[in-house]
C-alpha cells in the first residue's frame, strides 16, 4: 500500500482509537467482504497507513516500500490497517535494526513473499473456494455459503501453508549448504531445461477458453509431478512452457524424456518440444537467469516436435558421468570388449546424436544435440 506522509489521529505513542471508522461505513464495500476479511485477518482496521507506519516506528519511505514490495494498493490515507500490519512491518524493520537483513534484503523479501502467496491466493480463491461454495441447496445464495466455509478451512489452509514451506526451506537451505563455495550459492551450475507445447497458439484459436484452461492446467500438473518425483525444480510457468532446474545433467535428461513420452501417451496433448542447456545459472527470489537459460529457451524453438535437444555442455556431462557413450562406435566396441572378457557392458541411461551446427541468435553458432533413450538391448 503506498502510503504518504501526511494523516493524524495517533496519539502520543502513535496508537489510535479502535472505534470504527465511520469512512468504512459509507465506503460502499461489500458487507460480507468485510466480514470475510476481518475473518481472514482476525483482526478489524484500525489504522490508516501513516498511523501503522508511527506505530510500528517505521518511517514513511520505508513503510511504502514495504507495502510496495508485497503488492497492496495505494488506499491513500483510508483506516484500512489492522495490528497485523503494524506487527509486520515492525518484524521487518527489526530485522533490519538488528544487522540480520540489509533493507535492500528486506524489501526483497517482502517482494517475494508478496509475489508467492498473491499467485497461490488467487488459485485458491479462483478454483478451489469457488468449487466448495456452490449453493448446496436451491434457494441458497453463495454468499450464505462462503462465510462458514472459509472459516472451516482457514485454520487449517494456514497450518498446511506453513508445513509446505517449512519443507520447501529445508529443501532449499540443504542446496545451498552443500554448494562448494560461496559464490556457488548465487551462481550456480545447474541443468536447465524448458519444455514447450507446440502449436499452442493455433489451439487458442479453435478452442473454447474452459477447454483451454483445462488443457493447461493438465500440461502443468503433470510438468509439475513429473520434475518434482524425478528430484527437479519447477522454476515457473508460462502457460504453453514450462522452466525447470536439476542439479545434475542426467536428472534434468530424465525429467526431458519422462515429459515427452508422457505427453505422446495422451490424445488430448499437443505435441512436445524440450531444450535443456547445462552451465552457470545466477539465482534471484526463485527464478534463474543468465545465458544458460537462454540457450535452453533457444534449442526449444529449434527442437523437432517430441523431441529433446541439448546443448553441447550437458551432453559432455552426460559422458563424464556415464549416462550416455561418447557415439554409438564407443558403446559398441565397449560391449564387444566386455562379451570378450566375459564381463556385463556398461549400462547407459540415454543416447546423444549430434545435430547440424547452427548459429542461435544473441549466442553465436550452438552444436544441439538430440537426446534419446536407450533401450534395454544397449541401443537407442
Amino acid at each position: 500500500m503506498t502510503v504518504d506522509d501526511t494523516g493524524s489521529g495517533a496519539d502520543g505513542d502513535g496508537r489510535v482509537d479502535p472505534e470504527p471508522d465511520p469512512d468504512s461505513a459509507d465506503s460502499g464495500e461489500d458487507p460480507l467482504a468485510l466480514r470475510l476479511e476481518g475473518l481472514i485477518l482476525g483482526a478489524e482496521r484500525r489504522y490508516t497507513p501513516f498511523q501503522a507506519a508511527r506505530s510500528a516506528g517505521v518511517s514513511m519511505e520505508l513503510a511504502s516500500r514495504f507495502w510496495r514490495a508485497m503488492g497492496f494498493a495505494d488506499i491513500g490515507q483510508a483506516k484500512a490497517l489492522t495490528e497485523a500490519d503494524v506487527l509486520a512491518l515492525r518484524r521487518l524493520a527489526g530485522l533490519v535494526e538488528a544487522g540480520l537483513l540489509s533493507e535492500a534484503m528486506a524489501v526483497q523479501v517482502a517482494r517475494s513473499t508478496g509475489q508467492t502467496t498473491a499467485r497461490l491466493a488467487e488459485w485458491q480463491i479462483d478454483s478451489f473456494l469457488e468449487g466448495l461454495t456452490e449453493p448446496p441447496e436451491p434457494g441458497m445464495t453463495r454468499t450464505e455459503v462462503t462465510y462458514p466455509i472459509v472459516e472451516l478451512l482457514l485454520p487449517e489452509l494456514q497450518e498446511f501453508l506453513v508445513y509446505v514451506w517449512r519443507r520447501q526451506l529445508a529443501a532449499s537451505a540443504g542446496r545451498v549448504v552443500q554448494a562448494g563455495d560461496d559464490e556457488e550459492m548465487v551462481d550456480r551450475r545447474l541443468a536447465v531445461g524448458f519444455a514447450d507445447l507446440v502449436g499452442f497458439t493455433r489451439l487458442t484459436r479453435r478452442m473454447e477458453e474452459e477447454e483451454l484452461g483445462e488443457l493447461v492446467e493438465a500440461f502443468e500438473t503433470t510438468a509439475a509431478d513429473l520434475v518434482a518425483a524425478r528430484g527437479g525444480r519447477l522454476i515457473k510457468t508460462l502457460g504453453d512452457e514450462v522452466l525447470y532446474a536439476a542439479d545434475d545433467a542426467g536428472t534434468a535428461a530424465e525429467i526431458a524424456l519422462l515429459l515427452v513420452e508422457t505427453m505422446a501417451n495422451d490424445e488430448t496433448m499437443p505435441e512436445l518440444r524440450v531444450g535443456i542447456a547445462f552451465g552457470t545459472v545466477t539465482t534471484r527470489m526463485g527464478d534463474v537467469f543468465g545465458t544458460t537459460v537462454n540457450l535452453a529457451s533457444r534449442l526449444t524453438s529449434i527442437a523437432p516436435r517430441d523431441a529433446v535437444l541439448v546443448d553441447s555442455a550437458l551432453a559432455e556431462e552426460l559422458v563424464r558421468t556415464r549416462d550416455a557413450p561418447e557415439s554409438e562406435a564407443v558403446a559398441a566396441e565397449e560391449a564387444a570388449a566386455a562379451e570378450k572378457e566375459g564381463e556385463v557392458p556398461p549400462a547407459y541411461r540415454f543416447a546423444l546424436q549430434p545435430m547440424w551446427q547452427r548459429p542461435v541468435r544473441g549466442l553465436g553458432v550452438v552444436e544441439p544435440w538430440l537426446l534419446t533413450r536407450r533401450g534395454e538391448d544397449g541401443k537407442s
